[in-house]
């Protein structure tokens, strides 16, 4: 097992300006789980290559306990990685599919069975050791593939989105399967995901990436609770943070009619704007006498929760609240929501950094 820490690492592709990872500093502790989350060309993946040693570092160093891989080859950095879409060989078993990186290693026909088994053993592939990977399902594909990362012993574990191929039960169910099998090992884990319900409900932290710069990188209810910015606000919760421009006004910020209260001292931080952005969690709402107006486009029943969407009065912001799933109110109709003081996050409308009074 072993630290892994990126300094300053950074990758620019031939024929671009703007690097995919710029200037990437993060720690990840040994035996910890650390997922790498983001939209679509954030650098996540690129940033996790740049770990296996398959992408080039432009500027920087990468360091596995206290070697510097920067420069190293895959084969000498002593990781193990499972790719999103498994990377099986259709002609060999199971058994023969997890043991052919050690059989590569020169490693004895005797050991290889025993490693072999008892990855088998942990993942519940016993049964399976004979079959072809055409005779799994992609579930069990996927443990196959967690198998074959396990028998290498390395000190790094690499996933790159290896769930993205499973329906969603199975995701769910193999997303936790996950999560416990790299708490039993405590081999230091790098996940990279899309999905942000993935990388709150594994990751002993969370780095959340943006057009190659790490926005944020905390414990999943840190980031949910503190979002250093808009970006985070808006991308970690589901469902998503409303993020509603409110006008600066004496003793709040104003949304159409309605004034939210917030201290002066919050206001102050705001230096020139005239507007703020007003972060409000869905569950942070509470249908009320007096509060912000929302005329009702949906309500969506989901037996244990009900999710009103619906748009704030005299403006064009859309807004979801957290409502009593007993509640009734029809499409069309006039509901006040009021926020929660405490609850409330606050946004420069200029730099979209956080403000705090």
């Amino acid at each position: 097992m072993a630290t892994v820490s990126f300094k300053g690492a950074t990758r620019v592709y031939p024929g671009t300006d703007a690097p995919a990872v710029d200037q990437l500093d993060l720690d990840i502790s040994d035996g910890e789980f650390m997922v790498l989350v983001g939209p679509s060309g954030s650098g996540k993946s690129t940033a996790l290559r740049m770990l296996a040693g398959l992408e080039e570092v432009n500027e920087g160093g990468i360091y596995i306990g206290d070697r510097d891989v920067t420069n190293s080859p895959p084969k000498d950095r002593d990781i193990a990685m499972v790719f999103q879409n498994y990377a099986l060989y259709p002609h060999m078993t199971v058994a023969d599919n997890m043991g052919f990186a050690l059989k590569m290693q020169g490693v004895h026909k005797e050991e290889r069975a025993e490693r072999v088994a008892d990855a088998a053993k942990l993942l519940g592939l016993e049964e399976y050791l004979e079959r072809k990977p055409k005779a799994l399902s992609g579930g069990q594909r996927q443990r196959v593939a967690m198998g074959r990362a396990i028998v290498r012993n390395p000190q790094v574990f690499l996933m790159d989105e290896p769930l993205s191929n499973l329906d969603a039960k199975l995701r769910v169910q193999t997303r936790t399967q996950i999560a416990e099998l790299q708490h039993r090992l405590g081999v230091t884990t790098v996940y990279v995901t899309h999905d942000q319900i993935e990388a709150m409900t594994m990751g002993d932290r969370v780095a959340v990436l943006k057009d190659g710069l790490l926005q944020q990188v905390d414990t999943p209810l840190n980031l949910y609770d503190a979002p250093r910015n808009r970006f985070v606000a808006g991308f970690i919760g589901s469902p998503a943070m409303n993020l509603i421009e409110a006008r600066i006004v004496d003793g709040g910020a104003k949304i159409g009619d309605y004034v939210v209260p917030l201290e002066r001292s919050l206001l102050s931080k705001a230096g020139d704007d005239q507007t703020l952005t007003l972060g409000i969690r869905p569950e942070a709402f509470h249908i009320a006498d007096e509060g912000l107006p929302v005329r009702v486009s949906v309500i969506e029943e989901l037996g244990s929760d009900a999710y009103l969407y619906g748009t704030a009065d005299h403006t064009d912001d859309q807004v979801i609240a957290r409502i009593n799933t007993r509640a009734h109110n029809d499409k069309g109709e006039i509901v006040h929501l009021a926020p929660q003081p405490d609850k409330l996050h606050v946004f420069s409308s200029s730099t979209e950094e956080r403000l705090t009074a």
